[in-house]
C-alpha cells in the first residue's frame, strides 16, 4: 500500500495566495495527506478555512503552538509528520523552530526568516534535531533549469565566466499596499516582511537561480537599491553587480515597478565554450549557444531521451505539453517526500530526490538580502557576502 506523509499547515487560509499553491503541489503526486492546520491568526477564519479544505474539526487549531503540542501528543500512526509553513515572513522562524524541536520535518515558503540571525539559528536547530527542511524556491523545480545545472556541472560549458539573471514584475507600480490588498500590505511592511522588499520577495529567487544553475557561490555584491513609488517603506527596485567564488562576475536585477511585466524570471550563464539561456515564459526550452558550432535547443518532455536523469525525473508530460509553475512547485514537494520516506525506511535517497532547496539556500538567501540592502545604503558599495 502506498504510504502518504501526513501534512500539517500553518497559514494559507482565506485571502491567502501561496497556501493554495502549496496544497496543490502537495496533492499532485499523491505523496501527502493534509490532516491538520492553523490557517489564520484569526481563530474563526482558521476554522472556516479548514472546513472549506476538508480538515476534521478536531484538527483545526487556533495557534501553531497548539497545533504542534496537540499533534505531538497523538499516536505515531496519527500525528502529522511534516509541517508546511506558508505565512508572511515574520511568522516563519518560531513555528519552524518549534516544529523541528518537537520531531516534525518542515517545508517552508521563502525567504526563510525575517533576519539572517534567525536563519543561522534555524540552521543550528535543523543540524541538532536532524529534521529535514525544504525551502520552496519554485523556479529551480523546472526540468530545464535542472538540465542547465547538470550541463554546467558536467563541464560542458567549461569554466563559468558570466551570469546574468533578472526578475521583472510590475504589480507594485502603484501604492497598492494602500488600497487594502493584503499581499501588497505585508510585503511592504518591514515588521512582517523584513528589510528587503523586492530583494526579499523576488531578488532571492534570482539569487538562488544564479547559484543553483552555475554551481557557484556569490562572494561579493555591489547594489543600487531604490524605492520608486513615493512613501513606500521598502525597496521596490534594485540592480546588483555580483562576484562569484571562481572569479566570474554577474548582474542581477529585480524590480516590482516594471509596468506591464508579470513573472518572467530569466537567466543566462556563459562559460569558455558556450552559454545557456532559460526563461519562465518558455519554460520547456533550454537554449545552448556554442562558441564554435550552431546553437542547440533542448526541450522538456518525459519521452525525450537526451535529457539528464535530473531533468527526466522532474518531467511530468510528453514533449510539447508545458511544464508549468505548479508542476515545478510540486517537484520540490515530491523530491522532499521521496527523500523523507527513504530516511524513514533506512535506505539511501537517489541524487535526483535530494535535489531540492534547503537550509543552506535559506541562509544564503537571507545573507543576500541583508548584504544587498547594506550595500545600497553604503558609500563603499562592494561588500562581502559572508555565510
Amino acid at each position: 500500500m502506498h504510504k502518504k506523509l501526513r501534512l500539517g499547515m500553518v497559514g494559507g487560509g482565506r485571502g491567502a495566495f501561496i497556501g493554495a499553491v502549496h496544497r496543490i503541489a502537495a496533492r499532485m503526486d499523491n505523496e501527502y495527506d493534509l490532516v491538520c492546520g492553523v490557517f489564520s491568526s484569526n481563530a474563526e477564519t482558521s476554522v472556516l478555512s479548514g472546513q472549506e479544505i476538508g480538515i476534521s474539526a478536531s484538527r483545526i487549531y487556533s495557534s501553531y503552538q497548539q497545533l504542534i503540542e496537540k499533534e505531538k501528543a497523538m499516536s505515531a500512526e496519527m500525528r502529522m509528520e511534516v509541517l508546511s509553513i506558508v505565512t508572511p515572513n515574520h511568522l516563519h522562524f518560531e513555528p519552524a523552530k518549534m516544529a523541528m524541536e518537537n520531531g516534525f520535518h518542515v517545508i517552508m515558503d521563502k525567504p526563510m526568516t525575517l533576519t539572517l540571525e534567525e536563519a543561522k539559528e534555524l540552521e543550528k536547530v535543523a543540524a541538532k534535531t536532524r529534521m529535514l527542511f525544504c525551502l520552496t524556491h519554485t523556479y529551480t523545480g523546472y526540468p530545464m533549469v535542472k538540465e542547465a545545472k547538470q550541463l554546467i556541472a558536467n563541464g560542458k560549458l567549461g569554466t563559468i565566466r558570466k551570469v546574468y539573471v533578472e526578475y521583472p514584475q510590475g504589480w507594485l507600480s502603484t501604492a497598492l499596499e494602500n488600497t487594502g490588498n493584503k499581499q501588497a500590505e505585508w510585503r511592504s511592511d518591514p515588521k512582517r516582511n523584513g528589510i528587503g522588499g523586492a530583494m526579499g520577495d523576488i531578488g532571492t529567487h534570482a539569487f538562488n537561480m544564479a547559484e543553483y544553475i552555475s554551481g557557484l557561490k556569490v562572494t561579493q555584491v555591489c547594489a543600487d537599491i531604490n524605492i520608486v513609488v513615493p512613501n513606500r517603506k521598502l525597496d521596490d527596485d534594485g540592480n546588483i553587480l555580483l562576484k562569484f567564488n571562481n572569479g566570474a562576475s554577474g548582474v542581477l536585477f529585480a524590480t516590482q515597478i516594471a509596468a506591464g511585466e508579470e513573472n518572467n524570471i530569466k537567466i543566462r550563464v556563459y562559460g569558455e565554450k558556450g552559454g545557456i539561456e532559460w526563461q519562465q515564459n518558455d519554460a520547456n526550452t533550454l537554449l545552448i549557444k556554442w562558441l564554435d558550432k550552431p546553437a542547440e535547443i533542448r526541450r522538456a518532455g518525459g519521452n525525450v531521451g537526451y535529457l539528464s536523469s535530473f531533468a527526466l525525473h522532474n518531467c511530468r508530460t510528453p514533449g510539447g505539453h508545458p511544464e508549468g509553475y505548479l508542476e515545478a512547485f510540486a517537484n520540490h514537494y515530491r523530491n522532499f517526500a521521496l527523500t523523507l520516506k527513504a530516511k524513514q525506511e533506512g535506505v539511501a535517497a537517489k541524487p535526483e530526490w535530494l535535489d531540492y532547496p534547503g537550509i543552506e539556500e535559506g541562509v544564503r538567501g537571507m545573507a543576500f538580502i541583508e548584504t544587498a540592502i547594506a550595500s545600497g545604503l553604503s558609500a563603499q558599495k562592494w561588500l562581502e557576502l559572508n555565510v
